[in-house]
Formats: C-alpha cells, sequence, structure tokens
C-alpha cells in the first residue's frame, strides 16, 4: 500500500497559545513566567499564579497518590509525558524507585494488554505489514527528524506474557523513558517503534477494540524480508541511530541480531543487555565471594534467546580471564523444559549446541527422576555457585533445591530473572530463609527488602535498564558506529565494580536507583573507551568523552524561551 508523503512546511520555532501547551516538549503550564506569557498569548488561558518546577511536581505527586490501582498510576504518568514531558521526567526522578515500576516492569506488561483500551494520543510509529512498500514514508513521519536511538519490538514476546500484536508498542515508550530518565537521552531525540505483522493472540484478535493489524502473524521468508525492508528504510533515514531490539522471539531475535549487527548500530537487548546486566550482577557477587569468575559452575533455567544470550556474556567474560573455548563451556549446566541440554539431544539449536553437555559424564549419574535430568537432579550432582533463572516459571527454584545448592557453597549466587513479578522463579524472601541468609541475591522483578534475624537485607533489581540506557549514552556520547561484544563486556564490568555489596556486605549487588544516573554514566564511559578500542568510534581523550557523556546528559529542567 502507497502512502503520500506529507508536504513539509515550515513552522515557528515556538507556537503561540494553545498549540504551545499542547507541546509536551515545550509546554511548561504553571510554570511559563509573566515575560513568556506575554509573549506566547498565554495569559488568561493560564490561571494567574506562576509556579516553580518543584511545586508542580508536589501537585502531580498529590495526584499520583490519589490513583487506586497501578495501571491507573501508569495511564496518568503516560498522560503527564504526553502533555508535559520536563513535569513527567522530574517527577520520576524525583520518586525513581515507587515510580520505574509503574512507567516499566512489572506494570507495562498489564500496560501492553490494555494497550488499546487506554490508547489517548499517539506516540512512537506503527510499522504495519500492509504498509510494508511505504517503510520509508512511515519513517518520515516521525514526529522529529533528529533521532538518537530507536527501540523496535514485532510484539510477539513481550516479557513474560507473550504476543501481545500492537500493543506492544508500550514496551518500546516504557524502554526509551528509561533511556532518557537514567540515560539522559533527550526525549525528542527517541523514537518507540512496534513492526505489527500481526498477532495470534485469539484475545486480542477478537477484542473490538484491538488497534492493530487484524490478522494472524507473518512468517517465514515474509517476516523476514519485512524485517529487512525495515532495516533498509532506517539505514536510509536514520544511518546514525541506534537501533535496539526488543521482546521479539526465540527463532527470530538471535538470527535478526546475527545477520544485521555488522551492518548498522545496533544490538538485542534481550540477548545482549540481559547478559550484561546479568554478567556485571554476577561479577560484583563473585567479588564479595572472593572468588573469580572462571572459577564458578553456573547453572542456568531457560534456554531461550535470553538464556543462552546471558550465558554467551558469561563465557565470553571467562575467555577474557584465560579460559580456553572448551574449558569455558564445561562450566555451564543449561536446562530447559526438556531437561539439561546434553550431547545426546538432536533437536537443539546450534546456539544451545554450545552448552550441551557430554553424555559421558551423565552416564555417571544417578538415573533421572523424570526421564531426563533436570533442575534438582543437576544441583544434586554437581557443587553449583551461581543459579540463573531465566525460565518465565514461577516458583521453579523450589526449596528443596535451593538448600541444596546452599548446603555445598557458602555464598550461593542466586539469580532469579522473569519478569513480571508472577513469573519470578523464587521470591527473594524464600531465598534468604532457606539459605539461612547466606545466598547473594538479585531478581529480574522488584522485590522488598527482607527481613532476617535483625538484618535489612535490600534485593536489587537485576534489570536491563542498569545497561541499556548506559550504552545509549555511551554510543552517542563517543560517536560509535557499530555496538560489539568487547563494548558489551565492558559495560558489564563497569556494572560489577560500581557494586555496593563489594564495599558493604550488607548492602545490596547494584547500586540504588537513586545513584543509577551516575552509574549510567560511569558505564557508558567505559562503552566509549571500548568501542575506540575496537576502531568502531573517533578518537578521543579520557577527558573529552568525560565530557561529552556528561554534555550527552539531558536533565529535566525547564528552559527560557524568551
Amino acid at each position: 500500500m502507497a502512502l503520500a508523503l506529507p508536504t513539509q512546511t515550515a513552522a515557528p520555532l515556538v507556537p503561540c497559545g494553545m498549540a504551545l501547551l499542547q507541546q509536551q516538549g515545550l509546554n511548561k503550564g504553571t510554570a511559563f513566567t509573566e515575560e513568556e506569557r506575554t509573549k506566547f498569548g498565554l495569559h488568561g488561558i493560564l490561571p494567574p499564579h506562576v509556579e516553580t518546577l518543584e511545586q508542580q511536581v508536589a501537585r502531580a505527586y498529590e495526584a499520583f497518590k490519589r490513583k487506586d490501582d497501578d495501571l491507573e498510576r501508569h495511564i496518568y504518568l503516560r498522560g503527564l509525558q504526553d502533555t508535559n514531558e520536563v513535569l513527567f521526567y522530574r517527577l520520576l526522578f524525583d520518586h525513581i524507585e515507587e515510580m520505574m515500576p509503574l512507567v516499566y516492569t512489572p506494570t507495562v506488561a498489564l500496560a501492553c494488554e490494555q494497550f488499546s483500551h487506554i490508547y489517548r494520543r499517539p506516540r512512537g510509529l506503527f510499522v504495519s505489514y500492509p504498509h510494508r512498500d511505504a517503510i520509508r514514508q512511515l519513517l518520515r513521519n516521525r514526529p522529529n527528524q533528529e533521532v538518537d536511538v530507536i527501540v523496535v519490538t514485532d510484539g510477539e514476546r513481550i516479557l513474560g506474557i507473550g504476543d501481545q500484536g500492537a500493543g506492544g508498542l508500550g514496551i518500546p515508550i516504557g524502554k526509551l523513558s528509561l533511556y532518557t530518565l537514567i540515560g539522559g537521552i533527550p526525549p525528542e531525540r527517541t523514537l518507540p517503534i512496534v513492526l505489527d505483522v500481526g498477532t495470534n493472540n485469539k484475545e486480542r484478535l477478537e477484542d473490538p477494540e484491538y488497534l492493530g493489524w487484524r490478522h494472524e502473524r507473518i512468517v517465514g521468508e515474509d517476516y523476514f524480508n519485512f524485517v529487512d525492508q525495515f532495516v533498509q528504510a532506517v539505514k536510509e533515514e536514520l544511518p546514525n541511530t541506534c537501533l535496539q531490539w526488543e521482546d521479539f522471539a526465540t527463532p527470530h531475535a538471535l538470527p535478526i541480531l546475527q545477520h544485521y549487527r555488522d551492518q548498522l548500530l545496533t544490538f538485542n537487548d534481550d540477548i545482549q543487555g540481559t547478559a550484561a546486566v546479568a554478567l556485571g550482577t554476577t561479577l560484583g557477587a563473585i567479588k564479595v565471594t572472593g572468588t573469580s569468575l572462571k572459577d564458578q559452575q553456573i547453572v542456568m533455567l531457560g534456554a531461550g534467546s535470553a538464556g543462552i544470550g546471558v550465558a554467551d556474556g558469561l563465557r565470553f567474560a571467562m575467555r577474557a580471564e584465560g579460559l580456553s573455548e572448551q574449558e569455558a563451556r564445561s562450566r555451564f549446566w543449561v536446562i530447559d523444559k526438556d531437561g539439561l541440554l546434553h550431547s545426546g539431544r538432536k533437536e537443539l539449536t546450534a546456539e544451545q549446541a554450545v552448552y550441551a553437555q557430554p553424555e559421558t559424564i551423565l552416564a555417571q549419574w544417578p538415573t533421572a527422576s523424570k526421564g531426563s535430568f533436570g533442575l534438582f537432579d543437576v544441583i544434586r550432582q554437581i557443587k553449583a555457585t551461581v543459579l540463573i533463572g531465566l525460565s518465565t516459571v514461577g516458583g521453579a527454584f523450589s526449596e528443596a533445591i535451593i538448600r541444596e545448592m546452599a548446603r555445598k557453597v557458602e555464598r550461593p549466587i542466586i539469580l532469579p530473572l522473569s519478569n513480571p513479578t508472577s513469573k519470578s522463579e523464587a521470591k527473594a524472601e524464600d531465598l534468604i530463609h532457606w539459605t539461612d541468609g547466606r545466598a547473594l541475591v538479585a531478581s529480574g522483578s522488584p522485590f522488598p527488602p527482607v527481613r532476617y534475624k535483625g538484618r535489612t537485607i535490600p534485593i536489587a533489581q537485576c534489570n536491563n535498564v542498569y545497561i541499556f540506557p548506559a550504552i545509549g549514552l555511551g554510543v552517542v556520547a563517543s560517536g560509535a558506529r557499530r555496538v560489539t561484544e568487547s563494548m558489551m563486556l565492558a559495560a558489564a564490568r563497569a556494572l560489577g565494580a560500581n557494586s555496593p555489596a563489594i564495599h558493604d556486605p550488607s548492602a545490596p549487588l547494584l547500586p540504588p536507583l537513586t545513584d543509577i544516573r551516575q552509574a549510567a554514566a560511569d558505564i557508558a564511559f567505559a562503552v566509549g573507551i571500548e568501542a575506540q578500542r575496537n576502531g568502531v568510534a573517533p578518537k578521543l581523550s579520557e577527558d573529552e568523552l568525560r565530557r561529552r557523556v556528561e554534555e550527552t546528559q539531558w536533565t529535566p529542567a525547564y528552559q527560557d524561551l524568551v
């Protein structure tokens, strides 16, 4: 279907009257000064009292607290984002621990399910399959011409809730809010996109309010051709923009990343971002235990794109510490729904087969309890030091499994990373109690601090938010042309070095959200340095790179318009 290009007309830099109040990037609401009200025709439209941003934040927070449930709070915040971006980000900045779970995980999952019912105003782009021959025109319809970061999804594997079709756009919207809040990417230089290739979600297709293309998902060659049309359009229209892939199903995620990673500035957050944050968290925890990464025995529950991506990141880091490829592979015990990956299983993908344990080792084990070696069988047979969950199977880390692990290891490292909360492999409180307070725990979903024998143990949320905003900041500030694996490793190492637990055993494994913006700057600097080492960014002095990182970080403050 061909679409006509819009007629380009020059618009005034700052509009007047109601038109100004309707531009979320320029709107100050009651904070417009007397001079601005006079110049832009706002007297009478606004109440006479001129407020400060701080006063507006207090009133906005009061309204926020009146909302009855998390979805209503999410809707309120999104409405504020659509009307006054500076106020929205300042409110989030002042209440980041309370509001980040509402803007993103876990509440964004419900927001995606209800996307068509809570839709209010346009944000981002719908690139629908029927418009596959006009993708360049669609990109030209973007609200802002200069874009630093795109987050794109096809809505098929949204968090732990699966196919949401066009409603998956809620994920890129939420992700890019965090690019701005934490990484400091200016909001007008971000672009959320959903590739609307249909949906196999019967509930969505039968919903009379569903806003997406009402068609079953396009598959096979047609699907990959459509993705390629999109990528080529991005390369032509936005050649220097960082393109992040988000929540693509396993059969698509890795092939897309592998095909395009050397063609443009791109990465997959589920594969590489999850791997980097898990590696960074693990490196911090290992420093607490006083051991080294190459000495670990790592058990991974979940062999999808995220699980294999995390294993790949850890294996890459092990090799960087001096292990051979085979030595590194031998440290991994990866389990999917059919049990432990081993050389006798012929249905494994090439990526999964890397972690297949030799059948000769398993021949020495007792007969598997259910015909295949599951998580408990593996934990019983080996001395697992790190247990990571990316299975989306709620409660999979049972008490028996955790107690068996803790019986052999003084400080077990346990990371139940699935989200939303209902999909978490274990509750943080249970993990602390089952290990007599010895476990080093970080989770994918937010959990409150755990009280144990007079101690309060904070639980870090091992969320990609510690990585992807910093990657965006790092590539923009450094002028990087590609995202390499060693740049991701540099990000993970910088995150691990920022672990508060290294210096204080009672502290969480990751920096508190109140400090995350500074951590993002440190990680971005490390990413920029590594980009230069890799030859994918122009040479800069360390002082110049730090200055660029600092100058790139946008802060929510009103600008003088007169």
